[in-house]
């Protein structure tokens, strides 16, 4: 049996790991990576498991080298997958700006650490920005998920490729250094690996008219209506692809609101306080872009107030409030820097807004 799993019985891994793992059997046939905190494991566990399945994997020279290898393979038609950690992420940026405006898809994993500048290898939340507004220059978005848990960190991989194939369209799974480096039991089970036609790479021109993948356009109007077209296919996606869960929303007074690793704990938070007769429910985000705005808007809903809790100053909380409309109260609370708010602070909070 690999070491890898057989597909039923329940093995131990790390979040970086079933990252890992999970973009393999969705069909991932090229990765470029290059080293950096806390990810490396998931570039390891690359290095280790590709050549075994016949697929190609690169240690490039540098974070802006991967991403552009990423963008050649994709051209090509392959599914194709790089991964970093926020200081890395930023130096992709110009690359993942070329494959939306290419129409390329690919898959971009940021295990995020602590920052700005260097920082430091802690968990934190503080890319949510660069990640859900764009980044790079130009007019564009990249669909961004955000898994909670190992098995769920397994499973994105699938959707996050499908995502990337059906809309041409880069995707982001937005992690952090507590999921990417806990280790938690999950099955490896079988997930949907759908093919998509792609008449659109560049596979040789024989008996065909030769394709062209290209983000420059000089003639006037061209661009712009490039862009109208990426615009169309974004608003598809804000219509059709928003992912949230909920819990005991109904009934609440207060809902708290988390995404990723911060969810954990407040998820947990929450069932204590209902355990306590506390009417208190939870949202958490699953897709970070297009954000789940259908979760905040509930008609005929009684007035309710939202805590928003980060492991950053201030990010989401944003979107929360653009989706509320006005229409309730929301408040905040996090840290950042590596500090990661505690269900005490959280219950301290919420007796503040009582």
């Amino acid at each position: 049996m690999s070491a890898r799993g057989n597909g039923h019985a329940k093995i131990l891994m790390t979040g970086n790991e079933a990252i890992a793992e999970g973009a393999i059997r969705a069909g991932c046939r090229f990765y470029a990576g290059y080293p950096i905190t806390p990810q490396n494991e998931l570039t390891a566990y690359m290095a280790r498991h590709m050549p075994q399945e016949g697929r190609v994997f690169i240690q490039a020279e540098s974070e802006l080298a991967a991403v552009n290898m990423v963008f050649g393979a994709s051209a090509t038609g392959v599914r194709a997958m790089t991964s970093s950690s926020s200081p890395g992420i930023s130096l992709k940026q110009e690359g993942i700006s070329y494959l939306a405006g290419c129409r390329l898809p690919a898959v971009i994993v940021n295990i995020m650490r602590g920052g700005p500048g260097l920082g430091n290898i802690a968990p934190s939340q503080a890319d949510y920005f660069q990640a859900t507004k764009g980044g790079g220059h130009g007019d564009y978005h990249s669909i961004v998920l955000a898994p909670a848990s190992v098995e769920e960190a397994y499973r994105t991989m699938f959707d996050a490729f499908d995502l990337a194939d059906t809309y041409r369209t880069p995707v982001m799974v937005l992690g952090d250094g507590m999921l990417g480096q806990m280790m938690e039991p999950l099955i490896l089970e079988k997930g949907p690996v759908r093919q998509h036609a792609k008449t659109w790479a560049l596979t040789g021109c024989r008996g065909r008219k030769p394709n062209i993948v290209r983000s420059l356009f000089l003639k006037e109007g061209v661009l712009e209506a490039l862009n109208l077209q990426l615009q169309k296919k974004y608003k598809a996606i804000q219509q059709k692809e928003q992912r949230w869960e909920e819990l005991l929303v109904e009934d609440a007074s207060v809902i708290l609101v988390a995404y990723g690793g911060m969810a954990r704990i407040v998820k947990e938070a929450v069932r204590g306080l209902r355990a306590g007769h506390k009417k208190i429910g939870f949202i958490r985000p699953i897709s970070l872009w297009p954000f789940p705005v259908k979760a905040f808007r509930r008609p005929g809903k009684k007035s309710v107030k939202y805590l928003v809790v980060e492991m950053s100053y201030g990010q989401m909380v944003e979107d929360v409030r653009l989706a509320v409309e006005c229409r309730a109260p929301v408040e905040f609370f996090g840290r950042s820097g590596g500090g990661i708010p505690t269900e005490e602070e959280i219950l301290k909070k919420l007796h503040t807004m009582s």
